[in-house]
C-alpha cells in the first residue's frame, strides 16, 4: 500500500497543504515546506513512502515544463542578445565558484577527481528557484528578469556539457571529444528540425484550430514532450529539447496563451520535485559529510550574491538590480544533484562526496529561498506587500 501511487500523492499533497499553511503563518518559504515533508515521510524518515523513485521521475517533469515555458517567452533574437551580454560575467563567476568548491573538497580530504566534481557542481545556480520566485511581471517585462534568464541559461548549457563530460569520463580515451563533437553537430540539427516542423506543421495546426482551447493545450504538451524525447534519444537531454520546443513556438501569437495555461501544471510537478529532494536525504549518511557541506553551503550563499553583484553591475540598470539578481541566483543548482548522481553511478566519486554535494545543495535551497521570500517580490512571499504573481 505504501508504494501505491494514489497513496503517495495523498501523503504528498495533504502533507504539503498542512506544512505550507504552517510555513505561511511563520513566514517561511513554501519550497522549504515541500523539502521537509519529503524528509519526514520519505524512506529515511517516517517511511510512509518507501520508494520515492517514481515521484522523483515525475518531479523531473516539473523542470521540463519550466524550461518549456521559459522558451515560450524568449524569441530567438532576444535570446541571442541576452546571451551575448552575460557570457563573460557568467563564465567568470562560474570559474570562481568551481575554484572554491575544489578548495573545500581538497581541504576536506577528498581525492583529486572528487574535488573536480565538487568544484564543477558549484558552478550553477538553481533554475527552479531563480525562475519560480520571480513574479511574472519581473520575469518577462523587466531588466532583472532578462539578466536572471540569460545567466541561468548559460549555466544550464555549461551543466549539460558537464554531464556529457562525466558520461565520457568512464568511456575509452577520446570519448570526451567524441561526445562534445556529437553535441555541436546534433544540437543545431534538433533546433533546425524543431523550427521547420513548427513553421509548417505545428503552427498550421494552431492557426487552424485556435478556437478549441483543449486542443491547443494538448498540442503544446505533445510538442514539448516530443522534442524533449527526440533530444533525449540523441543523448542531448530532455530538458534541452523542451527548451528548444518552447523557443520554436515563441514567435507564434498563441505562445502567451499556452504559457498561462500550463503554469498550474508546472507547479503541480514542481511540488513533487522538491518533495523528492527531501525524500532522498539519508541523514545517517549525510551527517558524515555534514561539516564540509555546511562550510561549502555557507561559502556559496555568501560568495555567489557578492560575485554576481560585481560581475553583473556593468549590464544592470543599477547596482541595486545587480545585487537583487545576485541574491535571487545565489544558491547551488538542481543540476548539481544530477552531477553528483551521475558521477556516483559511474563510480567516479564516493558516496560521501556525493552526499557532500547533495547536502550543500539542499542547505542553500532552504536558506536562499527563505531570504528571497522575505526580502524581494515573489509569488509566494512571506509578506503580503511583497507578494506578486
Amino acid at each position: 500500500m505504501h508504494n501505491d501511487i494514489v497513496f503517495s500523492l495523498f501523503i504528498i499533497f495533504s502533507g504539503a497543504a498542512m506544512l505550507a499553511s504552517l510555513a505561511l503563518y511563520t513566514r517561511q518559504s513554501l519550497l522549504v515546506a515541500y523539502i521537509l515533508l519529503g524528509l519526514f515521510v520519505g524512506p529515511w524518515g517516517g517511511e510512509f513512502i518507501t520508494d520515492p523513485k517514481i515521484i522523483e521521475q515525475i518531479g523531473q517533469i516539473g523542470i521540463v515544463f519550466l524550461l518549456f515555458l521559459l522558451g515560450l517567452h524568449l524569441e530567438p533574437q532576444s535570446l541571442v542578445k541576452l546571451l551575448k551580454e552575460t557570457t563573460i560575467a557568467t563564465l567568470l563567476s562560474s570559474s570562481v565558484f568551481a575554484l572554491v568548491g575544489y578548495s573545500v573538497g581538497y581541504m576536506a580530504g577528498y581525492s583529486s577527481f572528487e574535488c573536480i566534481v565538487i568544484g564543477v557542481s558549484m558552478m550553477y545556480s538553481s533554475t527552479i528557484i531563480g525562475l519560480k520566485l520571480l513574479p511574472t511581471t519581473i520575469l518577462h517585462h523587466q531588466r532583472t528578469g532578462e539578466i536572471v534568464i540569460s545567466v541561468l541559461l548559460l549555466q544550464d548549457i555549461i551543466a549539460i556539457f558537464s554531464l556529457l563530460w562525466l558520461q565520457a569520463a568512464s568511456s575509452p580515451e577520446g570519448g570526451v571529444l567524441l561526445e562534445m563533437a556529437k553535441v555541436f553537430i546534433l544540437l543545431p540539427v534538433v533546433t533546425g528540425f524543431a523550427f521547420l516542423f513548427e513553421k509548417y506543421v505545428i503552427g498550421f495546426a494552431f492557426r487552424k484550430f485556435d478556437r478549441i482551447h483543449e486542443y491547443l493545450f494538448l498540442l503544446a504538451i505533445g510538442w514539448c514532450l516530443a522534442i524533449g524525447q527526440l533530444a533525449e534519444y540523441l543523448k542531448l537531454s530532455f530538458e534541452v529539447g523542451a527548451f528548444i520546443a518552447g523557443i520554436s513556438l515563441a514567435t507564434n501569437p498563441i505562445a502567451r496563451f499556452i504559457a498561462e495555461n500550463l503554469r498550474p501544471l508546472r507547479d503541480f510537478f514542481l511540488i513533487l520535485f522538491f518533495f523528492s529532494l527531501g525524500a532522498s536525504i539519508d541523514l545517517s549518511m549525510a551527517k558524515k559529510s555534514m561539516l564540509p557541506a555546511i562550510v561549502l553551503a555557507g561559502l556559496m550563499l555568501i560568495l555567489k550574491p557578492i560575485c554576481f553583484k560585481y560581475c553583473l553591475k556593468k549590464i544592470s540598470p543599477s547596482i541595486k538590480v545587480a545585487k537583487e539578481v545576485g541574491v535571487r541566483i545565489g544558491q547551488i543548482s538542481e543540476f548539481s544533484l544530477l552531477v553528483a548522481y551521475l558521477a556516483l553511478e559511474h563510480q567516479l566519486i564516493g558516496v560521501e562526496a556525493a552526499y557532500l554535494i547533495q547536502s550543500a545543495t539542499i542547505l542553500t535551497f532552504i536558506v536562499s529561498s527563505y531570504i528571497i521570500v522575505n526580502r524581494y517580490p515573489t509569488p509566494i512571499a512571506a509578506h503580503s506587500r511583497l507578494r506578486r504573481d
